[in-house]
């Protein structure tokens, strides 16, 4: 894009005023590198339930932003431009379609339930060589990524292929006005977003107003009632139906839902005139970013899925957000298929390494050596990644956040291999973006005044630490808590720098936590002498404290008879300041103890308050979890703590929330036995048929209960059930895939996941247990990694 902000004003209805600047992309995140690896970048300020971004244009002018896009009058900076809406979104939304009907390429709009971004990937693969094709960043399919995306388009490309997703009806049809596509190609459709629509057919509907002036349209009737109604409504169009197109077969792409993906690309390419695509086998598109621990202390960003400019700058960008303190290493191998120049091409790519603030480039392929000159880091230069595996040192990595970004032809997949820290081959997958999307559920239940502190005890819950944390704090949450000083230790030594509150401080720990910034749970006269000794021992004053007060779990706190002694005590001490007041409410998941709670949390207003009146300074006051940010609205106060809901776990089932977790693991050896051969130890596995059992390396000393042994739960491999045969060894167990076709050694084995019937709500049941026993009990042996959009 390339607009003045006075042309901006005119096609978006807003008032011009100020410099007349030429815009190049866009920004709507201020803790983004977004303004520095941009060209020309105009900044979106918006006013949300939670939070106003007009509050950082000052941060912005700062970093060099010259140009802005405003929801009300703002104070006019020197040399600075705006451009005042009613609505940013709306706005940029406004902009986007005007920037599309100028576009004179061919646009395809897909959607669907799941596959969107594979098949959109694929598609991308099999283009003819040298078409230029711009393709939408990782899944920006929202009301806001959609236009942020097709503004994008620079404008040359011959082709543009946009991502659109939708969560409740009305959606589609503004996104329809944005993408305005010429080719529709359709996804599955299942039960993925459900929640907000009245059944299946509804959805297909709403789906379908993106075809609404399209002159082609893909699907595969297999998906009903999808293919019946496009038949039924697009009669008068060019339809290409895929289960007409071949079948890749088995031996080639083994998943079913995969092969039904190619059948959807091959006519997309009939349809688009393209030659046939020659599968050899499906894509292994990574479909979100990983973040995961690398070797010599280092942590490994791996987003090699795909290479051009924009996704290399939202890398850039989330690289700076995850590395903090440590000094950064990109990774980069040659670029394929830009459209561009080489000479254009690596010095825009080198002026976003030196905007990023890269300290170390290793470059992998022959075009990047060739423009070494351009790069004014530290530099590597290998012509192959099996040379960079061998040669790479020490010193490139260590200590570092190291960014894999690399085109598919250079298998960043064994670097990635190679740089990893653990080679268990069985792995914890936390979703981020799940979380985040729990965050903002949960957000979206309080008053926009009301601070979170978000519960990252126990290793974030068993999803780990500092990853989560780091999350944490990037999303604006106002506190962290842990269970120990050792686990507020090691985020500080990450570079975790928002308040962190320690739940089970002991004295022994008091030196170390006020070494570190950490702030305790006081909870006894006892432990606040001691923690007040220690504060004069350090030479401090007013270290913050948090006052746990029991008002009818009966663990730790003060007595609501001992509140007008604690109120003379601490008008008396000026070592320590409350910062906070809470309570847990400890039934607050039970309607049945309904009368109970609310008087828990009448007695904490009484007793809090009589501490506030006592205190002559303002304390923040808390008591509801998770389950009482849903059920009791009058316990909010000032302040919620999030704990379970955080990963996807309401009060009773909440299909609006995402588990964020999935186990993983593989299948190491298959054997076939027959009918009164047994398995395992004791020889408890008897088999009363022939059976093909799976070995998978998964025990209870990763965190696999015993007592999910003997077929009390299913593992799915390649979508289908596989019971457990026999018992749970310490590191392995065994698996039926007798009716599971063309399984093969190294095929993944989902121990749980978000699918129903292997999610961990229906584990618990089987266990008669609650589902974060589970998620605490994944063995710190298996490794852990982090996916993000």
């Amino acid at each position: 894009m390339n607009y003045k902000l006075s042309q901006i004003a005119a096609v978006v209805g807003g008032r011009f005023s100020g410099e007349d600047h030429e815009v190049q992309s866009v920004v709507t995140d201020s803790r983004s590198l977004s303004c520095e690896l941009g060209c020309n970048p105009i900044f979106v300020a918006m006013c949300g339930a939670n939070h106003d971004s007009h509050d950082f244009i000052a941060q912005m002018y700062g970093r060099g932003v010259r140009s802005f896009l405003v929801e009300h009058a703002v104070e006019e900076l020197p040399g600075a431009g705006y451009v005042v809406v009613k609505n940013a979104i709306a706005a940029l939304q406004s902009l986007a379609a005007y920037h599309r009907a100028h576009f004179k390429g061919t646009v395809v709009g897909i959607t669907g339930s799941n596959g969107k971004t594979v098949i959109k990937e694929w598609i991308a693969e099999e283009l003819p060589a040298g078409m230029k094709c711009y393709r939408s960043p990782k899944s920006y399919n929202s009301q806001l990524g959609v236009p942020l995306s097709v503004l994008m388009i620079e404008g040359d490309e011959q082709l543009a292929l946009i991502e659109a997703g939708i969560s409740q009806p009305g959606e589609m049809e503004r996104l329809e006005r944005i993408i305005r596509p010429d080719v529709v190609v359709f996804t599955s459709i299942g039960d993925a977003h459900q929640e907000n629509f009245l059944n299946l057919e509804q959805k297909c509907l709403e789906k379908m107003v993106l075809a609404h002036r399209a002159r082609v349209i893909v699907y595969h009737s297999y998906y009903e009632p999808l293919g019946h109604l496009i038949a039924t409504h697009f009669a008068d169009r060019r339809l290409y139906d895929a289960a007409s197109a071949p079948q890749v077969p088995e031996a080639v792409i083994g998943n079913e839902a995969s092969r039904r993906n190619a059948q959807i690309v091959e006519a997309f390419c009939t349809a688009m005139g393209f030659p046939a695509p020659s599968f050899s086998s499906a894509p292994e598109v990574a479909m979100r970013l990983e973040v995961k621990d690398g070797i010599n202390d280092s942590v490994l960003i791996n987003d090699a899925y795909n290479l051009d400019l924009n996704s290399l700058a939202l890398a850039l960008d989330y690289l700076h957000s995850v590395a903090l303190t440590r000094p950064t290493t990109l990774v980069l191998s040659d670029i394929a298929q830009s459209g561009l120049s080489d000479d254009e091409l690596y010095s825009r790519v080198a002026g976003m390494v030196s905007r990023a603030g890269i300290d170390t480039l290793v470059g992998i392929g022959p075009r990047l050596k060739r423009y070494a000159s351009l790069f004014d880091c530290a530099k590597l230069f290998y012509a192959s990644t099996d040379e960079c595996i061998a040669r790479l040192g020490r010193e490139a990595v260590a200590g570092r956040a190291v960014l894999l970004k690399g085109a598919r032809d250079f298998r960043f997949e064994k670097l990635a291999h190679a740089l990893s820290l653990k080679s268990h081959t069985t792995v914890l997958e936390v979703d981020l973006d799940a979380m985040i999307h729990n965050l903002n559920y949960f957000r979206s239940k309080l008053d926009f005044r009301t601070k979170l502190v978000a519960m990252v005890k126990a290793g974030s819950y068993g999803t780990g630490d500092f990853e989560v944390a780091q999350m944490l704090q990037h999303q604006g949450v106002d506190y962290l808590a842990v269970a120990f000083a050792d686990e507020g230790v090691l985020l500080r030594e990450r570079g975790i720098s928002m308040p962190i509150v320690v739940l089970n401080a002991d004295a022994d720990s008091f030196d170390l936590m006020i070494a570190n910034r950490l702030e305790p749970e006081i909870y006894s006269f006892h432990s606040l002498r001691d923690f007040a000794d220690a504060v004069t021992h350090a030479g401090e004053l007013r270290y913050p404290i948090h006052l746990k007060l029991d008002t009818g779990m009966h663990r730790l706190g003060f007595m609501e008879e001992e509140i007008p002694a604690l109120c003379e005590r601490l008008q008396g001490m000026s070592e320590v300041k409350v910062a906070t007041i809470f309570s847990h409410l400890n039934c607050a998941d039970m309607p049945e103890e309904d009368t109970y709670t609310r008087a828990q949390i009448e007695r904490f207003d009484r007793m809090s308050t009589a501490l506030i009146e006592a205190l002559p300074y303002p304390v923040i006051r808390h008591t509801a979890n998770s389950a009482a940010i849903e059920r009791f609205p009058e316990a909010q106060f000032d302040m919620c703590r999030l704990g379970l809901g955080l990963y996807g776990f309401g009060w009773q089932h909440n299909a609006a929330l995402r588990p964020v977790s999935t186990l993983k693991t593989r299948i190491v050896q298959i054997k076939h036995l027959e009918a009164g051969d047994t398995v395992g130890y004791g020889r408890a596995g008897r088999l009363t048929r022939p059976t093909v059992t799976a070995t998978v390396p998964i025990g209870y000393a990763d965190g696999l209960d015993r007592h999910l042994g003997c077929g009390r739960w299913s593992m799915l491999v390649a979508g289908q059930p596989a019971p457990i045969v026999g018992r749970v060894c310490m590191d392995s167990c065994m698996i039926d895939i007798t009716d599971i076709p063309g399984v093969e050694e190294g095929d993944e084995a989902v121990v749980f996941s978000a699918t129903a019937g292997n999610d961990l709500e229906t584990m618990a049941r089987v266990l008669d247990t609650i589902p974060y026993e589970i998620m605490t009990s994944v063995s710190g042996r298996v490794k852990r990694i982090y996916l993000k959009e």
